[in-house]
């Protein structure tokens, strides 16, 4: 057995890597597992359900090796690289998503004036809730002083954020203004601060109506 088991890992031309022996072995070892079951009777039952299950885990492992073309053993190693590989291209995501928002990462956020006050809105899509507080901030930055409102549609749903410059808070809310814009985009509410707040719908194609909302009730705060 021992013979035929080396034949067979060396292959046609006499060479094979350690991971084809190593299976060759394994089927031979459940193999010889699977021929004392039948010989136990009632106690085969255990052993064929976990032969079952190790061959299960063995197609798994097999599946996953290929589709991620790396042999079973650097399987580990592989799965920690496309993580970190992922995580990298979000973080490059996210940085192009704020640049995107501020007008492109120049020095002018493409304020307008309503009522005394600059107002820079922008209507995004794909952009996810958790990085339209992220890109407001850095929008409020480039603003100095005034008013931004940044909407998004993903995956069908709404999503607003309104920061105010703290130089204004004593005059304009960011939470009275973001429930304005949340109206709009069939939302109730919405909450935060004086100075940024957060509301959400459920209607995706409303974001701009949504900035032309907010522009609107600045223009009647005058």
């Amino acid at each position: 057995a021992a013979a035929i088991i080396d034949h067979q890992a060396q292959g046609p031309h006499g060479r094979a890597g350690k991971a084809g022996r190593r299976n060759i072995a394994q089927r031979a070892a459940l193999r010889g597992l699977r021929h004392v079951g039948d010989h136990l009777g009632p106690a085969g039952g255990i052993i064929a359900g976990a032969l079952a299950y190790a061959r299960r885990r063995e197609g798994l492992l097999t599946d996953v090796a290929e589709r991620l073309k790396s042999a079973p053993e650097q399987l580990p190693e592989r799965v920690a690289a496309l993580v970190e590989e992922r995580r990298r291209l979000d973080r490059e995501l996210a940085e192009t998503r704020k640049k995107l928002a501020s007008g492109g990462g120049g020095g002018d956020a493409g304020a307008n004036t309503i009522a005394g006050v600059a107002f820079a809105g922008r209507v995004l899509d794909g952009v996810p809730a958790r990085d339209l507080r992220g890109m407001a901030d850095g929008l409020k930055q480039q603003v100095g002083s005034g008013v931004v409102a940044i909407a998004s549609a993903d995956q069908g749903k709404a999503s607003l954020v309104v920061g105010v410059t703290e130089d204004l808070t004593d005059r304009l809310s960011a939470v009275e203004l973001v429930r304005v814009g949340a109206a709009t985009l069939g939302g109730a509410g919405g909450g935060g601060r004086p100075d940024m707040a957060q509301a959400g719908g459920p209607d995706g194609d409303a974001t701009a109506a949504a900035i032309a909302a907010i522009e609107q009730a600045l223009a009647a705060s005058e």
